[in-house]
C-alpha cells in the first residue's frame, strides 16, 4: 500500500515538473520588425502583419527596430492602433546609430509598452505640413494641430511618459537625442543592441496595460521588408506616380493610332496600371488631374491644327500645374518635385517643337512620289496622240507635230493627259 501511495505522489510529481521542465528547454522567441523606410499603407499593410503573426505565432514580444521620417497620417493611426489592440508586449527600438523617429515615427513609438532608443539617434518634429512642405493655414492649422496633440499627449500619458514634451513635438516640432529623451522621460531606456535591451527589459511591467515581459536570452526572429512590398512602396513615390501616367498615355494613345504595334500597347497598359494604383493609395487632386489630361489633348489637337505654338503652350502649362498640384493634398515627404516637373515640361516642350517643326518642313517639300512626278520628264512620241514616258504610254496634247520617235518633254499632267512640246534631239 505505501508503495503505491509512493508511485501515486511521484507521478503526480512528475506529471508537474516535466511541462515546465520541456517549456524551460524552449527559448522565448522575439520578432524584429525592421521597419526603416516611410509610413505609407504598404508599409502600413507589411507591419500589421507580422505584429498579428507574432501575436498568432506564440512568440514573447514584437520589437519594432524603427528608422522612419514618417509619412500619412492614416497609415500610421492604422499601425498604432493594431499596437495598442494586440496582447502581447509591443517594443519600440530606434536604431541603429543615426536612426531617427520623426513625425509619424512618435506616434510608433509611444504607443509601445516599451521605448527604447539607441545612441546617437533621436526623436520628435511631429508638427502636421501640408504636401508642399508649407505651414497649413489659419484655422485649419489650429484644427489639425490641436487634433495631433492630443493624440500624442495621450500616448505619452497612458504609457507614463511626458505628455508635456509630446505636446511640444507636434505644436513647436522640438526634437531630442536620445540622451535628452531619456532625461525627460521620453523614453523608457537607451539600449547599445537589440539583444541588450531584451536582458534589461526582462521582467519589466509595462505601465498601461497588464503585461510583464520574459526577454532574457529569447531568440531573435528578424524580419526586413521584401522586394514586394519596397517596389510598391516606390510606385506611390509622387514623381514617379506622375510618370508613369504620361508613359500610360503615350503608351496608349500610340496603339490607338497606330494599331498592331502592340509594345507601345502593352508597356502603356502596364504603366497605366502601376500609376492607377498610386492614385488609389495617395490623396488625389482630380482638378490636377483633369488639368494633366486637357495638356495631352492641346498638345495632339496642336498637331493637327495651325496655332503657331499657341496650343503646345498652353498644353504644357497646363500638364506642369497638374503634375505640381497632382498630389498637394498629401503630406511631406509624398508631394511632386517642382524641379522634376519643370525639368519634364522643357525636355518635353523640346521634343514636341522639335517634331512639329520636321512635320511642317515635310509637308512643305515638293511631291516626290505619286503622278505629278512626271513633270519635267523627256518621252518617245509614239504617234497616233500617245507618248512613252517613264516606262509608261500616255496620251498627249501638244501644240507641235508629234512625229513618231520625237523627243518630248512633259510640262503638266491633266488627269490622265501630258501636256508636252516637242524638244530636239
Amino acid at each position: 500500500m505505501k508503495r503505491l501511495l509512493f508511485a501515486v505522489f511521484l507521478g503526480a510529481a512528475l506529471a508537474g515538473v516535466l511541462p515546465q521542465l520541456a517549456a524551460g528547454a524552449t527559448p522565448a522567441r522575439v520578432l524584429a520588425i525592421h521597419f526603416d523606410t516611410d509610413v505609407n499603407p504598404v508599409t502600413q499593410d507589411w507591419v500589421n502583419h507580422e505584429l498579428s503573426r507574432a501575436q498568432d505565432n506564440g512568440y514573447a514580444a514584437a520589437v519594432i527596430v524603427l528608422d522612419t521620417p514618417g509619412g500619412l497620417e492614416e497609415s500610421m493611426r492604422k499601425i498604432v492602433a493594431k499596437e495598442l489592440s494586440l496582447r502581447i508586449p509591443i517594443v519600440v527600438y530606434v536604431s541603429p546609430g543615426g536612426a531617427r523617429a520623426a513625425s509619424a515615427g512618435v506616434w510608433i513609438s509611444e504607443a509601445a509598452d516599451v521605448l527604447a532608443m539607441a545612441p546617437e539617434t533621436n526623436i520628435g518634429s511631429s508638427t502636421p505640413i501640408n504636401g508642399n512642405g508649407q505651414n497649413i493655414d489659419s484655422d485649419l492649422r489650429r484644427k489639425v494641430v490641436n487634433d495631433a496633440a492630443a493624440s500624442l499627449r495621450g500616448l505619452a500619458k497612458t504609457h507614463g511618459r511626458n505628455a508635456k514634451w509630446a505636446d511640444a513635438a507636434v505644436r513647436k516640432a522640438s526634437n531630442l537625442t536620445a540622451a535628452e529623451a531619456l532625461q525627460q522621460n521620453v523614453i523608457d531606456l537607451i539600449s547599445p543592441s537589440l539583444p541588450a535591451l531584451l536582458k534589461t527589459i526582462d521582467g519589466r511591467k509595462s505601465v498601461a496595460r497588464p503585461f510583464t515581459l520574459h526577454t532574457a536570452g529569447a531568440e531573435i526572429v528578424d524580419v526586413h521588408p521584401g522586394f514586394f512590398t519596397r517596389f510598391l512602396s516606390t510606385l506611390i513615390d509622387p514623381n514617379i506616380v506622375g510618370l508613369l501616367f504620361l508613359a500610360g498615355i503615350a503608351g496608349l494613345g500610340f496603339e490607338l493610332f497606330h494599331p498592331g504595334v502592340v509594345i507601345p500597347g502593352a508597356f502603356g497598359a502596364i504603366c497605366m496600371v502601376c500609376a492607377l494604383f498610386g492614385f488609389s493609395v495617395l490623396p488625389l487632386s482630380w482638378g490636377a488631374l483633369i488639368l494633366i489630361l486637357l495638356g495631352v489633348v492641346l498638345l495632339v489637337v496642336d498637331a493637327h491644327v495651325t496655332s503657331h505654338g499657341a496650343l503646345t503652350l498652353s498644353g504644357l502649362v497646363a500638364m506642369a500645374i497638374g503634375l505640381i498640384t497632382l498630389f498637394h493634398k498629401a503630406p511631406a515627404p509624398y508631394h511632386t518635385s517642382v524641379p522634376l516637373v519643370v525639368t519634364l515640361t522643357a525636355v518635353l516642350g523640346g521634343f514636341w517643337a522639335f517634331a512639329m517643326a520636321k512635320a511642317v518642313a515635310i509637308r512643305r517639300k515638293p511631291v516626290t512620289v505619286g503622278p505629278q512626278q512626271i513633270v519635267g520628264m523627256e518621252g518617245i512620241a509614239r504617234g497616233d496622240d500617245l507618248v512613252f514616258v517613264r516606262g509608261e504610254l500616255w496620251r498627249a496634247r501638244s501644240d507641235d507635230r508629234l512625229a513618231p520617235g520625237a523627243r518630248i518633254l512633259v510640262d503638266g499632267l491633266d488627269g490622265l493627259t501630258l501636256d508636252v512640246h516637242r524638244i530636239e534631239a
